[in-house]
């Protein structure tokens, strides 16, 4: 193991430039549609938690997606849309929307309806009910969505590699195809880190913001 780890920093130090591109690359293809899927999600999931027929379109529909495998939601995007970048980010985006999606719905509709009654009658608007009592009370659920879906992302867009995404995967597509352990943990290790990274800081917030909404409670 020691001589396949050293063979991948040799490799690291050699190719330093084309490491830093691919993962310049892998984050973009993360932050891009973590951040395009927070903007539709997040209200959609709102909207969701306020009606039925908003559910059942919006939630069955995106839901739908996550029984495909994400390398077929890749391949799948290849006829409209191309090998490139913007095929990998649209394809993402679809796949990163339906945790968040499904977390804020949940949020918002586990809210004890006489909480919200309360803060009607001590003389909040529906507006101040919102973003008072309603956001911090369903944050915690919604940040547990956004952890699952940015886990996801980052390990999904190494498989933009097989369409000539770039990002990280490309690396472990590479050591893939000369059968070398030691390139393909280049890519797979910084992936690994980043996942953690993401998993632990989100969890970590998610646990701060908990404690906050149960106090109003």
């Amino acid at each position: 193991m020691s001589i396949i780890l050293g063979g991948a920093y040799t490799y690291l130090v050699k190719n330093s430039s084309a490491f830093t591109t691919a993962l310049g690359q892998h984050l973009l293809l993360v932050i891009i549609p973590l951040g395009v899927s927070l903007l539709l999600a997040l209200p959609l999931g709102w909207w969701s938690s306020r009606s039925s027929i908003a559910a059942n379109i919006f939630l069955n529909g995106f839901n739908s997606l996550r029984v495909i495998p994400s390398i077929a939601v890749l391949f799948l995007a290849i006829p409209y849309l191309g090998l490139n970048f913007s095929a990998a980010a649209i394809a993402l985006t679809l796949l990163t929307i339906p945790p968040i999606l499904i977390n804020t719905n949940v949020g918002f509709r586990a809210i004890n309806p006489q909480i919200k009654e309360a803060a009607i009658g001590m003389g909040m608007t529906p507006t101040q009910v919102l973003w008072r009592v309603e956001v911090p009370l369903a944050l915690p659920v919604i940040i547990a969505g956004i952890k699952t879906a940015t886990v996801e992302v980052i390990s999904s867009a190494t498989l933009a590699a097989f369409i000539g995404a770039g990002g990280l995967g490309r690396f472990i597509v590479l050591g893939f195809a000369l059968y070398d352990n030691s390139i393909l943990l280049v890519g797979a290790i910084p992936v690994a880190c980043l996942a953690l990274i993401a998993e632990v800081g989100l969890g970590f917030l998610q646990n701060k913001l908990e404690v906050p909404a149960q106090k109003k409670t």
